[in-house]
Formats: C-alpha cells, sequence, structure tokens
C-alpha cells in the first residue's frame, strides 16, 4: 500500500502547494487552507514521520471505508490487490467520493471486474487522473499488479 500510494501522490519532504491550491507535504498530505500562504510551513519531514503520517491516514481511510455499508461490501469481495486500488480511490478522492462510484462498487459486489474496470474508466474521476485512472481500472479488471506497476507489495 505504501509503494502504491508513493508511486500516486508522489513523496515531498518540504512543503508545497499542490494542484488545487492547498499547501501539502509528504505523501499528498494537507497542512492548510486551499490558498495558505506557503510561507507559514517551515520544515521539513524525514522519511520516517512520512512513513508514519501515511500508516495512520490509511488506516483512518480503511476504517472509514469499512463504515461504509456499499464500500464494505464491495471490499469483502475483493482480493488485497484490488482492496489497495480502493484505498488509493478513497485516498485520493475521499471516502464519499468512493462512496458515489455505485455502478463500479455494485459490479465489485456482483464480481464483474471488467464492469467494475468500465465504470471507472467512464467516471468524471478519470476525466480528472486519467493516467492513474487506467492503471487502477486495470488492476481491478485483472486482481494483480503486473503489468501495470512494477513494485512488490509489502502490506
Amino acid at each position: 500500500m505504501f509503494s502504491l500510494l508513493k508511486v500516486e501522490e508522489g513523496v515531498r519532504h518540504n512543503p508545497y502547494i499542490d494542484s488545487l491550491g492547498y499547501p501539502t507535504v509528504g505523501v499528498g498530505f494537507k497542512l492548510g487552507p486551499q490558498g495558505a500562504n506557503l510561507k507559514n510551513y517551515t520544515f521539513c519531514l524525514t522519511d520516517n514521520v512520512i512513513n508514519v503520517w501515511l500508516q495512520e491516514n490509511i488506516e483512518i481511510v480503511y476504517r472509514s471505508m469499512q463504515q461504509n455499508e456499499k464500500i464494505n461490501q464491495a471490499l469483502l469481495y475483493s482480493n488485497v490487490v484490488r482492496t489497495d486500488i480502493l484505498i488509493s480511490m478513497a485516498y485520493q478522492i475521499g471516502v464519499n467520493g468512493l462512496a458515489g462510484f455505485n455502478n463500479m462498487l455494485a459490479a465489485i459486489t456482483e464480481q464483474d471486474w471488467n464492469n467494475a474496470a468500465n465504470e471507472m474508466r467512464r467516471s468524471i474521476w478519470a476525466k480528472q487522473t486519467p493516467k492513474r485512472a487506467e492503471r487502477h481500472a486495470a488492476v481491478i479488471e485483472s486482481g494483480q499488479w503486473a503489468p501495470v506497476y512494477d513494485f512488490v507489495i509489502n502490506q
């Protein structure tokens, strides 16, 4: 999971302004409100701190996913690889954003992986982040990391 999010979100030790104008650091950790002055954030994170924050954020996201009935049902039918993709989506667009993928989640509970992937590809999210969406859809479809991602997942 760490490897996936680090590939998709990137890793930055120093605060920066993300593409939506939020001060951000680490692996997509928002620090403050949109438009905040970066001068308010004068620190550098070590790899250890980034990993601790990332682990905590993943746990928070996953617990929230389990509390959503539609998402939790999809998780029951997902292998570890597909679960990690759903976590990555929730990490990026929020649990409520993921919950809005009604047709995809229904297809997952029916184990209709082609339809689930196609629902991902047809989404507004896919128009906003087309490369990430296509990688994620391919993994949902196959249930395997390779050949889309060339790393070994340790978690």
